[in-house]
């Protein structure tokens, strides 16, 4: 009691927490769970990485460039967290007692005394900032600093500042790299220095008189001092970069750019150097004056010297007798060009092509006939599924591949596709985990088809085929278990005397019940262990593999399949080609997949866009990569790799044991790849010059072709890659035709004395004219000692030979031709027509255009292309057959032997006058049709058929005029006697 009063008891404290909040602790605890989980995350990733390099027994490989990776992070990551923090515990502790000026609101104060209060935490969270950011970018640059550490000298010095070019290609770049940290950590600690003073007054703008306090304005002079050093340092090594740098006509050096451009460079160099020391003399001094003079000059010189001095000396000095300034730094260019993209040694063939042959030029030339690829590889796809596919979860690529195999006793061309697994395509009713992820595991052998053969029914000629494989390609393992349409991920093997899940083949080799497989190949990564399973559902994001119980002690995992994937972690410092293809090696089932290394500083080498160089009408298409968008002006097919298409291990070879780039990235990643002497000769006769390297090369020569410099310069002679012309531009897109798509052949040039499997291409003209200005092909067979040997065919000025779009439309207005194809473009019989690869070769002194024509269903499921007929063009001479032999004796007037049948097989098309009654007798039973539907009243069905009278009577008589006899008169009872169509004499040029 009080005063009187009795005190009221006390009640107990209630907690203030409404029933709707919850504890404090409870939001620490889901931070603290939610960094874990990130944490674990990190980690799972980290250590199944591990584990997958384990696997394919290249841990030094995950290793390096870990350890590469994290050193690079804490160094530059310390580096940029202690300067940024450092300067701003340098301005806290030179703060000011009373600030310069009041501070332009309220919250800045109370700002400043809450970092002053929290200032462990602040600078706690600034540094992990600071760690993160700067650690991570350099991260990234992992490359760069080991191609650095290990760099290896070219041996060839460049022809401006005397410099081995691995200064340009290694050095160079790193230091790009350490000017850029550089210029980060200056600039943000000076924001940050610039940030602490504001905030605690030692830095106000608005105040009268003195702005920043005598501490803030030393900090700044050394910063700015620092940051204009830096430049310095910059106008020096832009000297070098001038080496690479792109003007208006090449790239490299030019007139402007070493008279003017250069020079300039080193003046601004010194100018810098001079205002960096007037920064730091401001220490002492304390006075703008001379800092702010100086940087004033630096600016009014960079403007004055760096682009008003350049840009005068161009327009009033050069451009007036630009052939005549440029001419010596134009050769260097197509010097270091040639060089860098290994055309040296292109030889150039002037071809007087000759419009017509002779029977005697032919025959000289009948041993490259049987070379002719008439089997389409980007065409053919749903062919092989069709009549290959077996069931409806197989499935084969859109774009099938070209190799070559002895068979019986002959190398052919052959177009070959892994039949591999897509549980996409599996029935709703058997989709589920254990289907998915433990039965259908893999796909089941290859199929192969010659290339220069079909059967009657235009169906592909198989040398390898059906379920399981036979043919003619030998024995082999045929599980695929990785490959370009392999499952995300599966789980395969089982223990001992366990039964097996694995589907192998849908039936038996009898038709009996379907065979199943445990997997015993020493890819994947063991799933034995609780932890591996827990780490592997945490990585798929599936419980499944942590419950299963056919995820056992023995099991395995495999992922990241697909053999470029594959390669590209095995060996992350190569540029890998677009499209890996299959092979058969020593009774194993390989992909092949070129490796490239690249780079974008090799001195006044010319520099091209990776992706637009490499794009055409099958990039992008199926399972054909395109290529990164980056600037390179060096390449070399440096390291071949193998990946094994049942246990997924990769070999890497050496292929290019010269090129500076391997040695320097074999240093680094040492015992990773093999010698090229280890390839055994099975593997060799398997490898092929890459394409992506090819179109790159290709796409020089159209203008490097030119070693003058004056013509060069002219551009009189300049070339372009031919727009493709069985494709048109996308529906609705103003974007241009692709560029036709390179061609594997095997044929003779004019200089070689046999005939030598190539990769080819053809040039027009880069003007509004596509007649054909050139012919190119490497020698793409890795055996032969001409490997890599490039050969263009120019041709004369004054000779107008038609290029591939020119040829194409006369194949289409070609009457004969037309009246033949009309019931396919027409779609009056059912079916459609599709144009296959335009192939051009050199034949009987001219140049020969090949080119399939094949016939689908317009409707209906089930639908593939099969082989109709051969369209064959020389000179102006066109004509068509239902084999190539038919197609050539009309264009030559000659009984051309084109080998298209191997001894012992069936003719796949009649003889000309088995043609005739064949054809005699399709018009016979057309007209008879047409009698029936016009008695019926049906018009539409009484035009159809008489069109099908016509194209049968037209075929007659072409077939009639490819032979000595005399055409048969036979015609259908109830025909008109006078022919439908006029016959043509043997020596027209549509045959």
């Amino acid at each position: 009691m009080s005063d009187g009063v009795y005190d009221m008891p006390e009640e107990p404290r209630r907690s203030r927490r409404t029933p709707g909040q919850r504890p404090r602790a409870l939001l620490p605890t889901i931070a603290t769970l939610i960094v874990l989980l990130i944490l674990f995350s990190v980690f799972t990733d980290v250590w199944t990485q591990r584990l997958w390099y384990r696997s394919l027994e290249l841990g030094s490989v995950f290793g390096t460039v870990l350890g590469t990776r994290v050193l690079l992070f804490v160094v530059v990551g310390l580096l940029m967290a202690g300067a940024v923090v450092a300067n701003v515990i340098v301005a806290f502790r030179t703060r000011p007692r009373v600030a310069l000026a009041p501070s332009p609101s309220p919250g800045f104060e109370r700002y400043g005394d809450l970092l002053q209060q929290r200032g462990k935490i602040a600078v706690g969270v600034l540094a992990t900032l600071m760690l993160v950011f700067g650690g991570s970018a350099a991260s990234g640059e992992w490359k760069v600093f080991l191609a650095w550490r290990n760099r290896t000298p070219f041996g060839v010095a460049d022809k401006h500042f005397g410099k081995d070019i691995s200064f340009f290609v290694f050095d160079y770049p790193w230091m790009r790299v350490l000017l850029g940290f550089g210029y980060s950590i200056v600039l943000l600690s000076l924001v940050a220095a610039i940030i602490t003073h504001y905030l605690y007054g030692g830095f106000r703008p608005s105040a009268k008189g003195q702005k920043a306090s005598g501490a803030a304005q030393v900090q700044f002079s050394v910063l700015l001092g620092l940051l204009v050093l830096l430049k310095a340092f910059s106008y020096w090594l832009d000297r070098f970069g001038l080496a690479t740098s792109d003007s208006r006509l090449f790239t490299g050096i030019s007139y402007t750019g070493d008279n003017a451009v250069l020079p300039s460079k080193e003046i601004l160099a010194v100018i810098a150097v001079i205002c960096a020391g007037l920064f730091f003399a401001n220490v002492v001094r304390k006075t703008w004056l001379l800092p702010g003079v100086g940087t004033v000059v630096l600016v009014l010189s960079a403007i004055l010297l760096g682009a008003l001095w350049p840009a005068a000396l161009q327009q009033l000095r050069v451009r007036p007798s630009e052939p005549v300034k440029e001419a010596s730094y134009i050769t260097k260019n197509i010097e270091a060009t040639r060089q860098a993209y290994g055309l040296e040694k292109t030889k150039v063939i002037n071809y007087e092509a000759k419009t017509q042959a002779t029977s005697e030029q032919l025959v000289a030339d009948a041993g490259v006939l049987p070379g002719i690829r008439l089997i389409d590889p980007s065409v053919v796809g749903p062919t092989f599924e069709q009549l290959q596919q077996v069931r409806g979860f197989y499935a084969f690529p859109t774009d099938l591949d070209v190799d070559r195999y002895k068979i019986g006793k002959e190398v052919r061309d052959t177009v070959i596709a892994v039949r591999e697994v897509e549980i996409d395509r599996l029935p709703a009713g058997q989709r589920n985990w254990n289907n998915d992820h433990t039965v259908y595991t893999h796909g089941y052998g290859v199929v192969a088809a010659n290339g220069n053969q079909r059967k009657s029914d235009g169906t592909p000629v198989w040398s390898e085929q059906d379920l399981p494989p036979v043919g003619s390609l030998g024995d082999y393992e045929p599980r695929i278990y990785f490959g370009e349409q392999s499952p995300n991920y599966s789980i395969v093997g089982g223990a001992k005397g366990s039964s097996a899940v694995e589907l192998d083949t849908p039936e038996g080799k009898d038709g009996g019940p379907p065979t199943l497989n445990t997997y015993e190949g020493k890819g994947g990564v063991s799933l034995g262990s609780f932890g591996n399973k827990l780490l592997y559902a945490t990585k798929f994001r599936d419980a499944n593999i942590l419950l299963s119980s056919r995820v056992n002690s023995d099991s395995k995992i495999l992922y990241d399949r697909s053999p470029r994937e594959r390669v590209q972690k095995a060996a992350p410092w190569l540029t890998l080609d677009g499209d890996p293809y299959p092979a058969i090696v020593d009774g194993q089932v390989v992909w092949i997949v070129d490796g490239y290394t690249t780079s974008g500083n090799y001195p006044y080498s010319q520099k091209v866009a990776l992706d637009d160089s490499t794009r055409d009408t099958t990039t992008g298409r199926g399972t054909v990569a395109s290529q990164p968008s980056e600037e390179i002006n060096y390449i070399r097919n440096s390291v071949k790799a193998v990946v094994n298409a049942y246990d997924g291990s990769v070999d890497l070879y050496a292929w290019d044991e010269s090129d500076p780039l391997l040695k320097t990235w074999m240093k680094a990643f040492p015992n990773t790849v093999k010698p090229r002497s280890d390839i055994s000769p099975a593997l060799m006769s398997h490898l092929r010059y890459p394409e992506d390297m090819f179109k790159v090369q290709r796409d020089l020569l159209a203008k490097y072709h030119v070693t003058d410099s004056t013509t060069w310069y002219q551009n009189s002679d300049l070339w372009r890659v031919p727009a493709d012309p069985t494709v048109g531009p996308a529906s609705g897109s103003d974007s241009p035709t692709p560029d036709q798509p390179p061609f594997y052949l095997s044929l003779r040039m004019p200089d070689q004395t046999d005939t030598r499997f190539s990769l080819t291409s053809v040039y027009v003209p880069n003007a509004n004219r596509e007649n054909l200005t050139g012919f190119l092909a490497v020698d793409a067979e890795a055996s032969s000692p001409d490997y890599g040997q490039f050969r263009i065919l120019k041709l004369p000025g004054n000779v107008q030979i038609p290029g591939p779009g020119q040829v194409a439309n006369k194949f289409q207005t070609d009457e004969t031709i037309r009246q033949a194809l009309l019931p396919f473009t027409q779609g009056t019989s059912g079916a459609r027509a599709q144009f296959g690869n335009l192939l051009t070769l050199p034949l009987g002194g001219g140049l020969l255009y090949v080119q399939p024509v094949y016939s689908s269903r317009t409707s209906g499921q089930g639908s593939y292309p099969v082989l109709r007929y051969v369209l064959v063009g020389f000179g102006d001479r066109v004509a068509y057959g239902t084999t190539l032999k038919e197609a050539l004796d009309k264009v030559f007037n000659a009984n051309v032997d084109t080998g298209e049948q191997p001894p012992g097989e069936t003719p796949t098309t009649p003889p000309a006058n088995q043609t005739v009654k064949q054809a005699l007798a399709e018009a016979q039973t057309a007209w008879a049709a047409a009698q029936t539907a016009l008695k019926a009243g049906n018009l539409g069905e009484y035009q159809k058929q008489l069109d099908l009278v016509k194209v049968a009577l037209d075929r007659a008589v072409a077939a009639g005029n490819a032979v000595p006899t005399t055409t048969p008169t036979t015609k259908p009872s109830g025909t008109p006697s006078t022919p439908t169509t006029p016959t043509s004499p043997p020596t027209s040029p549509t045959g």
